[in-house]
């Protein structure tokens, strides 16, 4: 972790690729923030850990330009990856007996349909570490710029994940329920939590910026239905600083 941390601060440092407008175009926004959340999936207690930002990926076509923040028309179809922290039996007197959780790196694909300032998007990833299950969001936003340097996109969104996710994060396996005392719980697939958001960006430089995010969640379904849940609201704060990388070939 400390290594990728210094990696971040060392691209943050360097200058923006060229824009040149010929051939095929990648750009991202890359940074690092913090982020508050909630200790784990159903925790009442908050907890405040490094936000290593990857976001608003876009390709475009020769000739075209390279965008602020990601927001072209038409379809994207781009690749996505998130960290989902662990969970530890230390971390609350409710998991007690519970086993343990790894970390885990999600790799998958992000849909998005973009037209003028709406959007819609599907993201779907696979697990690797501390769960091997399929999870994803399907959802909206809406862009609003109210100057050149301010752009917000408010939103709903949806997260669901397979019965591989739900079990490892919700359920309960006869052996922790023999060590807990909770009663064997086993969730189905589907969607875990509903909720909404708002994205912030303030442009500092035409590539540097300032990036928040504040979320609500509501856990729903079989997941809000474990026995061990401490709280099915499950707010998150974000704030952070990204730059605008580009390349052309």
């Amino acid at each position: 972790m400390r290594a990728s941390l210094l990696l971040l601060l060392a691209a943050l440092a360097l200058p923006p690729a060229a824009q040149a407008q010929e051939g095929w175009g990648l750009a991202a926004d890359i940074g690092l923030g913090a982020e508050t959340e909630p200790d784990w999936l159903g925790s009442k207690d908050m907890e405040t850990s490094p936000w290593i930002i990857f976001r608003n990926f876009d390709v475009t076509a020769p000739g075209q330009p390279a965008t602020r923040d990601g927001s072209s028309d038409g379809l994207r179809v781009v690749p996505t990856f998130n960290w989902r922290g662990g969970r530890d039996p230390g971390d609350s007197e409710a998991l007690a007996g519970l086993d343990d959780i790894d970390r885990t790196i999600e790799a998958g694909v992000r849909f998005r349909y973009t037209r003028g300032p709406a959007s819609g998007y599907l993201v779907v990833r696979k697990g690797f570490g501390g769960h091997d299950g399929l999870v994803g969001a399907v959802g909206a936003k809406y862009r609003i710029a109210p100057n050149e340097r301010l752009t917000l996109w408010p939103g709903i969104e949806g997260k669901f994940g397979n019965n591989h996710f739900t079990r490892t994060f919700f359920g309960v396996t006869e052996g922790e329920s023999a060590r807990s005392g909770y009663e064997a719980y086993s969730p189905d697939g589907g969607f875990y939590a509903v909720g909404a958001s708002l994205e912030a960006r303030y442009a500092l430089t035409p590539t540097l910026a300032v990036v928040g995010e504040a979320e609500y969640s509501r856990l729903t379904g079989d997941a809000a239905d474990a026995p061990f849940v401490e709280e099915k609201d499950q707010p998150a704060l974000r704030l952070g600083i990204v730059n605008r990388f580009s390349l052309r070939f």
